[in-house]
């Protein structure tokens, strides 16, 4: 039993009960997969709201994978029809509802980058659901069933909505429906756990008691901590600039988790990774070097990691012909003359020309090496250009080709 609830334990905040009274969430779990006849059902849900996924992401679906590993079914729920809503969850404002469209070519894109973490190969330990088989068949009087189950008091009690109704600011009806949605999913594939963020919580308890009021065994919540970003300051999140993204090439991932904050190291270890804690290096240096060669290796390959090592290495000694992981960008479709803030912006280092002008002004651009800050500075052909890297500050990089 220590052993099952030391693993349970890893990288999770919170075990909450089957039971709203219950005080040995704990132990109860421990006791539910013991004793259980049947691999339990495992339930992760996910809103394709974008394209990419990150390593904030990631902990919910290691924790996921950990599960299967001990022989349980994973259910990995892609949201597309919740994303149509968007999960109001810390969010201040209304959401932007996505189109279909939208939401199916980001599921086809998360399911991508999953892939090195789940199981997708034995049978019986993985099932792919998409929430709209069941929610888009809802008529109007299960839909009053569900607003029956929840009172106006229990929403604006969830973080978000309490603060947007003292502000006066508005909130819409379809948001209220969220949670629940959220909720009836776990009544749809009869979830035993449900995995999520620790802002997650309140949708979590939803699904336990929709899933009492529809008649089924309650489920269990385990949640995982909101990981800081690479700042050490925020949440992870794209539009902080502070994350790592699954879909990142090895060389720039590695260049971002060596320079991880040391205040960040155990927990980035802890969560994002399976190295024993006792077994880190005490050195912050080396452990930041570790850990950025083992989130390379799960990602991208042992060969990979160890190559976009060496690369590390050597565009910071200024051995930029010796880094060939980089990157590539094409200047076949540029027009010459050009200026370089131009082209810090069309090889995508930065999002606008005005952004690549900052940056430059800045000092934080730099070609084969050597820092430039002259936002006028013009190339007449791009034969002076092809071979060299741009670099943006410590982590981006790209190598221009014909």
């Amino acid at each position: 039993m220590m052993s099952t609830l030391s693993w349970l334990r890893r990288g999770i905040s919170e075990i909450f009960p089957d039971q709203p009274d219950s005080s040995s969430a704990d132990e109860n779990l421990v006791q539910r997969l013991a004793q259980s006849d049947r691999p339990l059902r495992i339930k992760l849900g996910i809103d394709p709201t974008g394209a990419d996924i990150h390593l904030g992401h990631s902990i919910p679906m290691r924790k996921l994978r950990s599960f299967q590993d001990a022989g349980h079914t994973a259910v990995l729920i892609i949201g597309d029809f919740t994303a149509r809503i968007g999960d109001p969850t810390g969010k201040s404002e209304v959401r932007r509802q996505l189109t279909e469209d939208e939401v199916r070519a980001n599921a086809q894109t998360y399911l991508n980058q999953v892939r090195p973490i789940l199981d997708f190969d034995t049978p019986g330990r993985l099932e792919i659901r998409y929430n709209s088989e069941w929610l888009s068949s809802l008529d109007l009087s299960k839909i009053l069933q569900l607003l029956a189950t929840t009172t106006v008091g229990q929403m604006l009690a969830k973080e978000g909505f309490s603060e947007r109704y003292d502000k006066g600011d508005p909130i819409y009806l379809h948001e209220f429906l969220y949670p629940l949605m959220q909720g009836y999913d776990s009544v749809a594939v009869e979830a035993d756990v449900e995995l999520g963020g620790t802002d997650q919580k309140f949708n979590i308890a939803i699904g336990r008691d929709l899933q009492r009021h529809f008649s089924l065994r309650p489920q269990f919540g385990l949640l995982v901590p909101i990981l800081l970003g690479t700042d050490g300051v925020q949440k992870m999140s794209k539009s902080l600039g502070n994350y790592v993204a699954l879909s990142e090439d090895a060389l720039t991932m590695y260049s971002k988790l060596e320079k991880t904050p040391d205040t960040l190291l155990k927990s980035y270890f802890e969560l994002l990774t399976d190295v024993p804690l006792d077994q880190l290096p005490e050195n912050p240096r080396e452990a930041q070097k570790l850990l950025a060669l083992t989130i390379v290796t799960q990602y991208r390959g042992e060969a990979a990691a160890k190559h976009a090592q060496q690369d590390a290495i050597a565009l910071v000694q200024g051995n930029t012909t010796q880094a060939d992981t980089v990157p590539e960008f094409s200047l076949a479709s540029v027009q010459f003359p050009a200026k370089l803030f131009f082209l810090v912006s069309a090889s995508g280092l930065c999002k606008s020309s005005s952004d690549a002008r900052r940056q430059l002004q800045g000092g934080a651009v730099k070609l084969d090496g050597e820092k430039v800050d002259d936002v006028d500075l013009t190339f007449e052909t791009p034969e002076s250009l092809i071979g060299k890297v741009l670099q943006l500050g410590k982590n981006k990089f790209v190598r221009f080709i014909a």
